[in-house]
């Protein structure tokens, strides 16, 4: 079976690129201290490790079906699909569904750029629906909607976020937003950053999908940030990243495992304080190809994680 999408579905590069969100915006900075994690910490948990679809953006325009099962194949078990879903036509995203069904794959949550899924409203209700069909439990914004800007654009936004919320929730699931380096600066000079203003004025349902990578690069305390909202970091975007030039294989262009990231301690926090629920393996690009990346990626996390 190799059915293609249909409704304008088509996955053309001017959505890919919408799709991976803002591009980073802050300076190279050095890895901030951490706060330090209990040394009788437990035992990892077994969680379910997926990957962003957009790690292998070009495979899936090629052929949907058989990228997922090749990814399938690989070892991942959860899978979440990035903006161009939401021109599936319902029929479709069945036929979608019947394919994870087959190959055991699970659908927990969707990226979606410019926040439309959450705070347009004919937009939010086709992405209920799609979203139930896919079997999801988060519709995760990817980036704010054009023109937030200044603390009083971010407490806006996050007021919105909460009637989202609160639209979503009978429905048997949960809003949340997804950062990139950009959130963490702060929204006005000398004012409070961006992911803060939105943590604080949403519920404690609202999901806080850490990327891990960008956060990194921003020179965010990642373990002080979800220790301080415990339960609602209920997934995160493993991307690794180091300091120095993408044409030197430095950035985001590390596997998993080869960064700046404190790996360890982030899962343990995770884990232990910030209710993780599921893992998404992303990666913007390497010296392998994407499929390449994505079993390179999942062998290293497996070495790390035991």
């Amino acid at each position: 079976m190799n059915p293609s999408p249909r409704s304008g579905s088509s996955l053309s590069r001017r959505t890919f690129l919408a799709a991976s969100g803002l591009g980073a915006a802050a300076l190279l900075a050095p890895r901030l201290g951490r706060a330090a994690v209990p040394a009788a910490a437990p035992a990892p948990k077994r969680l379910p490790l997926g990957i962003e679809l957009y790690a292998v953006r070009k495979e899936l325009q090629r052929d949907l079906p058989a990228t997922l099962r090749e990814v399938a194949r690989i070892g991942y078990e959860v899978v979440e699909f990035y903006s161009p879903y939401l021109g599936w036509t319902f029929p479709y995203a069945k036929e979608v569904r019947t394919m994870l069904d087959d190959l055991g794959l699970k659908c927990f949550s969707t990226h979606n750029s410019g926040a439309a899924a959450l705070v347009d409203e004919g937009t939010r209700a086709k992405a209920i629906e799609l979203n139930q069909i896919l079997g999801a439990r988060h519709i995760i914004a990817a980036s704010p909607p054009r023109g937030v800007n200044g603390v009083d654009g971010w407490k806006q936004l996050a007021g919105q976020l909460t009637a989202a919320a609160d639209v979503l929730r009978p429905h048997g699931l949960l809003a949340g937003f997804h950062n990139h380096a950009v959130e963490w600066k702060p929204a006005a000079d000398g004012g409070p950053r961006c992911m803060d203003l939105l943590a604080e004025g949403t519920p404690g349902d609202f999901v806080l999908q850490l990327d891990v990578g960008t956060a990194v690069q921003a020179g965010v305390d990642t373990i002080a940030w979800i220790q301080a909202h415990p339960g609602r970091i209920r997934s995160l975007h493993l991307k690794d990243w180091t300091p120095g030039e993408a044409g030197e294989e430095k950035g985001f262009r590390v596997l998993f495992g080869e960064g700046a990231s404190p790996w360890k301690e982030i899962f343990a926090a995770a884990e232990s304080v910030g209710g993780a629920e599921f893992y998404l393996m992303e990666q913007e690009g390497s010296r392998y190809s994407e499929l390449e990346t994505a079993e390179r990626c999942l062998a290293n996390y497996r070495r790390m994680r035991g």
